[in-house]
């Protein structure tokens, strides 16, 4: 569409329930080797932190065996109701256990997981959805070290230093974050903001 920016254009959606206004969304194109390099992306961030979860709950491997969908996924590159269900099964996993680190990486690994399952709409939700990976796994590395926010930084600029073009790309699409007012916000923010140069 003339006007708009590289990736985007203006697609109309359906009417609201109300029948009385009409809703636009700008959207992004987000090819399947996007989707695999956000996955391993996501598979390489989370899987330092997994052994958090394995230690609250050596016998639920319900987050590890979602890193293992989204390393298949990359390989394959078919996305598949079983890897979804994977998907929720870690973020289940992530509620099962008392541990606030634990949970954290056990949301980190779920979030992995759903990466294939990103929308193709230029919102900050969609951003979040790419980002939650790593910044999971950074709360969960900062929670375990005493909820040190110094190792939380050095995991988002590890993060930062093996992201590839194709993730900095695809968050271009998307509208920046704003800081917020918590740690996860915070994180956000500042992989963001980072990936974004």
């Amino acid at each position: 569409m003339a006007g708009a920016p590289r990736g985007l254009t203006l697609n109309p959606l359906p009417r609201g329930h109300d029948n009385h206004q009409d809703v636009r969304m700008n959207q992004v194109t987000i090819s399947e080797e996007d989707r695999r390099a956000l996955g391993l992306w996501a598979a390489d961030c989370v899987e330092l932190v997994l052994p958090l979860f394995e230690a609250e709950a050596p016998s639920d491997t319900r987050p590890r065996e979602a890193i293992e969908g989204i390393r298949a996924f990359v390989r394959d590159g078919r996305r598949t109701g079983r890897l979804r269900a994977m998907a929720w099964a870690a973020l289940a996993a992530a509620r099962d256990v008392d541990d606030p680190a634990a949970t954290a990486a056990a949301r980190a690994a779920g979030y992995a997981a759903a990466t294939p399952y990103i929308h193709p709409l230029s919102t900050p939700h969609q951003s979040r959805h790419a980002l939650a990976p790593a910044v999971y796994e950074a709360r969960a590395s900062e929670l375990a070290a005493g909820d040190d926010a110094a190792v939380g930084d050095g995991e988002i600029r590890r993060a930062i230093g093996h992201a590839p073009p194709e993730v900095r790309e695809l968050l271009r699409r998307m509208p920046p974050r704003s800081p917020g007012r918590g740690r996860l916000d915070t994180l956000y923010f500042e992989l963001d903001s980072a990936l974004r140069r």
